[in-house]
């Protein structure tokens, strides 16, 4: 089922269950990021500045990910590190085909069915969320409960992602759908538009 209102998507999704195979290569993207494991964010961020130091973000959800899969029993492997650093490279989103690529250019051939589980067992735990309009994934940058009610922010011009609490959102969704007796199995919200940055870009040509 799809619902399209306005710019945004609400979707009902099904993630494929398939296969993982490990890889050995992630200290050589450790070493191109300069990756430690830091503190986690507790907030949801805004866009940041495009020429940001990237580095920051990085180490912040690489710190975060470990911190998670060590609490909810999840084992970190090397290729399970190494798909989630592709994934966490930018705040772009990325498709599984993109992942294949990038690893086979590294030497790796992963098969589609073992970076679909790698990517499935990331979303369980929080550390990736996928961008339904495009079947793509990007990395959680907020330190926040799954469950939380959040909406996904698309930039339209440069092409990057961020998270936004909006619980009113959900609540006026609840409402809307419990007053036509329907019941809801699943809620996401993705909203397509134009950050500050690019925004005031794009006011600064006309």
């Amino acid at each position: 089922m799809h619902l399209t209102p306005l710019r945004g998507v609400m979707q009902s999704s099904e993630t494929a269950s398939v296969s993982e195979s490990r890889g050995a290569s992630v200290s050589l993207l450790l070493l191109r990021y300069n990756v430690t494991s830091s503190g986690m964010s507790t907030s949801f961020p805004a866009f940041p500045p495009q020429d940001h130091d990237h580095c920051v973000c990085l180490n912040t959800a690489l710190g975060r990910a470990k911190a998670r899969c060590l609490e909810q029993g999840i084992k970190w492997t090397a290729l399970r590190e190494q798909v989630f650093l592709e994934v966490a490279t930018s705040h772009k989103p990325v498709s599984a085909y993109d992942l294949i690529d990038v690893l086979a250019k590294s030497g790796k051939r992963v098969a589609p069915v073992s970076i679909y589980r790698i990517l499935e067992v990331l979303q369980s735990a929080g550390l990736v969320h996928r961008l339904e309009s495009r079947n793509a994934f990007f990395a959680c940058m907020a330190d926040h409960e799954c469950a939380a009610h959040t909406i996904t922010l698309v930039c339209e011009d440069c092409d990057r992602v961020i998270e936004a609490a909006a619980p009113d959102a959900y609540r006026a969704i609840a409402a809307a759908t419990q007053a036509t007796g329907f019941m809801i199995r699943r809620t996401v919200v993705e909203v397509s538009g134009l950050c500050d940055e690019c925004a005031r870009r794009r006011a600064a040509t006309c």
